[in-house]
This record gives structure tokens, C-alpha cells and sequence, in this order.
């Protein structure tokens, strides 16, 4: 069959078309995505402002045609932490359903963990053991582990590259200060967390997402490495030198977009500050993640 899944994360908006059925790996047909950093569309009080809500819906409109175009006999559609956590979340997704004929809901934090894992977990299958998989997304990052296909425990932290990036780093480039206060405000927030995994025996470590793929890139072009895996030492080296870039640098590293070149200094340091908590030395870069992990529920679900 055609399947669609449409996910309305932080960043972009994304529709990914495969053809699958139970049992096989799924092709991709055809992708469909556009940047919308819906951090930048918070008002005071953390509503999705009027303008944010045209352009998603102007934008999930542009993908439910193309998804028509490349006849998609189903569409599975979600949205994540910018929705889920926006004061006005609720009127944001009757609007888009009304205006969009979807029926598009909000995933939980937990949720999108526990579908990443699976996606983990079939990309690189049972010899992979007791695995750990790590998600930084632009709203929330994502911690799961287990030997089986549902993790044992599984997470969401509200430590977002866009979130955090839109909180606390200020000025161009950053200042020393507001670098010192997101590491501390990291570390806080990750200090509970790393407890509970650190009592989980672990073979593994996966990494998706794009931010890690951009970090694992950058390694490569930086220090020689490969974009296969992401290490803690090289993080260490890499991120005090994006923290004293400049936003015209960052735009030209190779790799990074220039709509994330502005975040990537937060994502870095989550993803550092989130291994040396938990004492993961190497992240292998999965490129399966929540899209693929949405599609293979679902595959799983039909009938044989």
C-alpha cells in the first residue's frame, strides 16, 4: 500500500510517502517538507500566534495535496512538542483539522520515545542488544532503552535545540553567560533522568534526528571523524567553537541549514551535556526515527 505519515514537529513540517506492506522495509516514494520554526511564533504567553496558524495551515494544506498527487491511500498525521506544548494547542489543531480535512492529533512526549525506539530497534535489529535511544528534536528531547521493541523506559525532557536556543542564548555571538546558564539549566534538568537509565544495562547507542546527524557531519568535516557516529569527545571539542561563531559562520558550516544554523549551538549541547550525564561514550547515527517508527506500527497493525 501508499502510506503517508505527516509530522508537524517544531522545525517542519514533514510528509514522507512509502510503499509498504507488512513484513518489508518501505520504499520512499516521495518526501515533502518545509522549515517552519514555530518557536519563532510564540507570543508572551506561549500561543501559537495568528501568524504561525496561517502558515502551518497554509503549509499542511500544500502537503495534503501533494500526498493527493502521488495518490497516498492513507496519511497517518501527528504533531508534537510545539503543539502539545503551546497554551493554545487545543484551537491550533481543531483549526488545522477544520480547515485541512485531517484529522491531525499530538503525539505525547513518551509516545514519540517509544515510536523512535522501534524504528531504532528495527534498523539495527536484535544483535544490537540492551539499546539506548537518543532524540533531540526542536522541542523536546527523547530518551528510551530496553532490550525489546518497547522500551523499558522511556522519556520526553523539554530540551529542544529551538526551545532552548529561543529561552537563553542571546546576542551574536552568544554570550559567555547565557551559555553558562543553558549548560546549568541542562544539567538540571538531565540530573533525575541519567539516574534512572544509568540503572540500565546498555549495548547500544542510537542517535536520530537531524540535529545529531548535522553534529555527526560536522565531526567529519571538523575532526576526521565519520558521520556514522558521534562521539562525547568530539562534542567536547566541537562545541566551544560554535560558541564563539558568529551567526554568519554558523551559516556556512557545511551541513547546516541556514534555519538551523541559528540552534545547532543548543542541540550540541544537549547532546554532550545528555552523554556525559548518562556516560555514553559513541552515539551510532540511525537514520530511521519517529516518522519510521509511526509506519511500522502501523504496518503491524494490518492484517497478514
Amino acid at each position: 500500500m501508499r502510506l503517508g505519515v505527516l509530522d508537524v514537529g517544531s522545525n517542519t513540517i514533514h510528509l514522507q510517502v512509502v510503499d509498504a506492506h507488512r513484513g518489508a522495509q518501505p520504499v520512499p516514494a516521495t518526501s515533502h517538507k518545509t522549515e517552519l520554526h514555530l518557536t519563532d511564533y510564540l507570543d508572551a504567553g506561549g500561543a501559537i500566534t495568528i501568524e504561525g496558524i496561517q502558515a502551518l495551515t497554509s503549509i499542511i494544506k500544500a502537503a495534503m495535496a501533494e500526498a493527493t498527487k502521488f495518490q497516498t491511500e492513507e496519511i497517518l498525521t501527528f504533531a508534537t512538542s510545539a503543539i502539545r506544548d503551546a497554551t493554545n494547542g487545543e484551537r491550533v489543531i481543531n483549526h488545522i483539522n477544520e480547515n485541512c480535512g485531517i484529522e491531525l492529533s499530538v503525539l505525547s512526549g513518551e509516545e514519540e520515545a517509544r515510536f523512535t525506539f522501534l524504528a531504532a530497534r528495527r534498523w539495527f535489529g536484535w544483535s544490537s542488544g540492551d539499546l539506548l535511544v537518543i532524540d533531540i528534536g526542536g522541542g523536546s528531547l527523547e530518551l528510551a532503552t530496553g532490550c525489546d521493541e518497547e522500551p523499558a523506559l522511556a522519556l520526553s525532557l523539554p530540551l529542544g535545540a529551538g526551545r532552548l536556543t529561543h529561552s537563553f542564548l542571546k546576542e551574536d555571538p552568544f554570550t559567555n553567560k547565557s551559555a553558562r546558564d543553558l549548560e546549568d539549566y541542562i544539567n538540571e534538568y538531565l540530573e533525575t533522568p541519567a539516574a534512572a537509565f544509568a540503572e540500565h544495562k546498555v549495548d547500544k547507542v542510537a542517535g536520530t534526528s537531524k540535529t545529531l546527524r548535522t553534529l555527526a557531519k560536522m565531526s567529519q568535516d571538523w575532526l576526521g571523524d565519520s558521520d556514522k557516529h558521534l562521539t562525547r569527545d568530539c562534542l567536547d571539542e566541537m562545541v566551544p567553537k560554535l560558541l564563539k561563531m558568529k551567526a554568519a559562520e554558523r551559516n556556512e558550516l557545511p551541513g547546516v541549514s541556514k534555519t538551523r544554523a541559528h540552534q545547532i549551538v543548543a542541540g550540541a549541547m544537549v547532546a554532550r551535556q545528555t552523554l556525559h550525564s548518562i556516560g555514553v561514550d559513541e552515539i551510532q547515527i540511525c537514520p530511521w526515527a519517529l516518522r519510521e517508527g509511526v509506519i511500522l506500527r502501523r504496518l503491524d497493525w494490518l492484517e497478514s
